[in-house]
């Protein structure tokens, strides 16, 4: 059982399903301030932006991969593995949509290598690369749950714009297909559950999932302030 202080508040959470229900319920995504999902879905971005994704994405997803392997290997609970392990394999398969993508937008292998990457696109997986070697493994699952469904709507409505409003094919838009789809969250809740019950949920489980949030923003408006 965790506590949670919000000023005078304190909550007691004794189900990881209310542990998720109560940090994505706070910790909302401040979607009416993304500057640029909004553009895409009316067609009003420019086409280059999705060159951009691309080669972010390729390295954000390299980094992500090997933070979650991390992870892995740090998790005394099997569950906790098992999530991490999951989601090492969703990484390597997202890795394969990419090149698809890169090539849609113009961009071959040197293109893809030569671009320079900016500093607010790669926060996310800087902090995330910090998580995976210094946080408690069931402190990230928390935050990476929270972070999941604004992702995968995000990405939802790419892939829809991306043919309705761009005429994309469908093997273009493969990557966010593949993030938009729903995410089975039995092992998360298991490997939380187990968490809770051990004592192992902490308030930086809070920290992490309201500084992922920020990052997810940060990565949509440093696209858009850029193009």
């Amino acid at each position: 059982m965790i506590t949670s202080t919000r000023g005078s508040e304190k909550q007691m959470t004794r189900s990881a399903r209310e542990l998720f229900d109560a940090v994505q319920t706070e910790l909302a995504p401040r979607d009416d301030e993304n500057q640029l999902v909004p553009l895409i879905a009316e067609g009003k971005a420019p086409r280059s932006v999705f060159a951009a994704i691309a080669a972010e994405e390729l390295r954000i997803v390299r980094s992500d991969w090997r933070s979650v392997l991390t992870l892995a290997s740090r998790s005394e609970d099997k569950s906790a593995r098992a999530f991490f392990a999951g989601l090492a394999q969703g990484e390597a398969a997202a890795l394969e949509q990419l090149p698809a993508l890169a090539a849609a937008t113009g961009l071959d292998d040197a293109a893809l290598e030569a671009y320079q990457p900016l500093a607010g696109c790669q926060g996310y997986p800087a902090y995330f690369a910090w998580m995976a070697l210094n946080g408690e493994p069931a402190d990230v699952i928390v935050a990476l749950i929270t972070n999941f469904a604004a992702w995968g709507r995000y990405c939802a409505t790419i892939a829809t714009a991306m043919r309705e409003k761009y005429g994309f094919e469908d093997e273009a838009c493969g990557f966010f297909d593949f993030f938009a789809a729903p995410f089975d969250e039995t092992e998360a809740v298991a490997a939380i559950q187990s968490a809770i019950d051990a004592g192992k949920v902490t308030d930086a489980a809070w920290t992490y999932a309201r500084h992922f949030q920020s990052f997810e923003l940060m990565f949509w408006n440093t696209l858009a302030q850029a193009e």
